[in-house]
């Protein structure tokens, strides 16, 4: 019986997208050629539904692109419903709920994911030389992007030679040839590291590619979760059901049942070919192509009409930042927190391109502490510099827990007014980081180290648990009746909306 539920069926999750009114069916031609990531892209911008592209005019007839599948929505109250759907949660899910859910499940028993003889994903099945990438519609996202890229929402599935560990991990490809992808395989992500040891011994990389998978699968394919943890196991607990999966046709991978469309093969050893440009989750596009290795294509398998999921990346909010960034957030709460240090909550801020975490210190348990300004610092660098989350975000900013830090007005308030520019600010040139950040020096890049800081935007006397200065603001400047009235006389002012309930 084939799973169900926007978590762990991507068809389930488009039909409440569409059923709420998160997505919109387009019946209208549209061309993957540049015309639906325009499109995308002024989604992100205008926070409108998803657009859920029907009448394409490349590739086969059937098949559909979902753009925006965790972009932000526009309706009071549901900003993040569609990132919430990935998880079955509910439409008025808060950052908070989701980071909890998410850490919950990190600290439970993981659930394995359960074999299934067949699934969704077969009813099509094309091997050999009836493989043929260029039937599906592979859209060109961006003028200046050097190709067009098939994989911009899924996720890659590899296993150890001695199959200890599978690992399920997001990295992106290009259309190479009519059977083959090109993409990164960074050593440092776990994608690189089974390649790696697939490439010592001389051998192929059995490998398969998911795409329109499970939206909780490709979520957990995204978290900086341990090396030699199983994604499928995380998932099992994060939705109280092992995932469905299935055997591939050439390989002894297995794949979730649920998918959309699943590519499979292998990762040459020593062949690479040109990958890039792309516009890029930072928001820039940097000329020129980089060598990166080759995936051969043996079998393609794929649902009915299926539907290839697809994110612009460029500037915030989209899916890099909205599902990357709080699966980051998730990770780096859970070890702050493991390590005993007075963290509230972790937040990156989807503004800023996954380019900083923003971590909320409670002030009174700080106080408790004793610790300075620089032996907070630290021992916060200590933990997530040490770690893979931290190698991803280059940035830390320290906050006292009166800011709402999943609210960016607050946070570049704190910022502006209580980071001091001389004493506030902690470079660590020797931590290693991803190398894809747009301001580090080439020598940076080369080394994979550097460019990383915090920034301490603390006030002295909150070291000792106290602020001296109280917040002048609607929520904090009024008692709470008239703030009541205000709100509800609101129309009555002559003003055209509501205002919020008073928190």
């Amino acid at each position: 019986m084939t799973q169900r539920g926007s978590a762990l069926n991507f068809r389930d999750f488009v039909a409440e997208l569409l059923t709420t009114g998160d997505a919109v069916d387009i019946g209208k031609p549209v061309s993957p050629t540049l015309e639906a990531g325009a499109v995308t892209r002024r989604v992100y911008d205008t926070r409108s539904p998803a657009p859920l592209f029907s009448a394409l005019t490349e590739g086969d007839p059937g098949f559909r692109i979902l753009g925006a599948p965790a972009g932000l929505s526009g309706r009071p109250g549901e900003t993040y419903g569609r990132l919430a759907a990935h998880f079955g949660l509910g439409r008025d899910t808060t950052p908070r709920d989701l980071l909890e859910k998410l850490i919950s499940a990190m600290r439970a028993t993981p659930v394995p994911p359960r074999v299934v003889p067949t699934g969704p994903c077969k009813e099509n099945v094309l091997t050999g030389d009836d493989v043929d990438l260029t039937r599906f519609p592979v859209p060109l996202l961006h003028q200046q992007d050097g190709g067009r890229y098939f994989g911009t929402y899924g996720f890659h599935v590899v296993r150890t030679p001695d199959e200890r560990w599978t690992s399920w991990s997001v990295s992106r490809t290009m259309l190479h040839g009519p059977s083959t992808l090109v993409g990164p395989a960074m050593p440092q992500q776990h994608l690189g590291m089974i390649h790696r040891m697939w490439a010592e011994r001389g051998e192929r990389t059995p490998w398969a590619m998911v795409l329109g998978a499970p939206p909780a699968a490709l979520a957990a394919a995204g978290m900086p979760l341990p090396a030699e943890v199983d994604e499928s196991g995380y998932v099992g607990a994060l939705t109280g059901s092992p995932v469905d999966v299935v055997r591939a046709e050439t390989n002894d991978l297995y794949v979730p049942a649920n998918s959309e469309i699943v590519l499979e093969g292998y990762i040459s050893p020593d062949e690479t070919a040109p990958e890039g440009p792309m516009g890029e989750y930072h928001g820039y596009s940097f000329s020129g192509s980089k060598p990166q290795p080759v995936f051969h294509v043996e079998a393609v398998t794929y649902r009915d009409q299926a539907i290839l999921p697809v994110c612009v990346a460029g500037t915030p909010p989209e899916e890099n930042h909205t599902i990357w960034g709080t699966m980051i957030s998730a990770a780096g709460l859970e070890l702050l927190r493991s390590s005993g240090l007075p963290v509230s909550m972790a937040w990156c801020s989807y503004e800023a391109a996954t380019c900083w975490i923003v971590v909320s210190v409670d002030i009174r348990r700080l106080a408790r502490t004793g610790m300075t300004e620089r032996q907070l610092v630290d021992a916060v660098a200590e933990v997530l510099f040490a770690s893979h989350t931290g190698w991803l975000v280059p940035k830390v900013l320290l906050v006292a827990d009166d800011i709402d830090i999943t609210d960016i007005d607050q946070v570049v308030w704190a910022m502006a007014t209580r980071s001091h520019p001389t004493t506030g600010r902690y470079a660590y040139p020797q931590a290693p980081g991803i190398p894809m950040v747009p301001y580090l020096t080439p020598e940076e890049v080369r080394a994979g180290r550097g460019g990383k800081e915090i920034v301490s935007c603390l006030l002295p006397e909150q070291f000792e648990g106290v602020t001296r200065a109280t917040t002048a603001s609607f929520d904090n400047s009024y008692p709470e009746e008239l703030r009541r009235r205000v709100v509800g006389d609101w129309a009555g002012y002559g003003f055209p909306e509501a205002g919020g309930s008073p928190r």
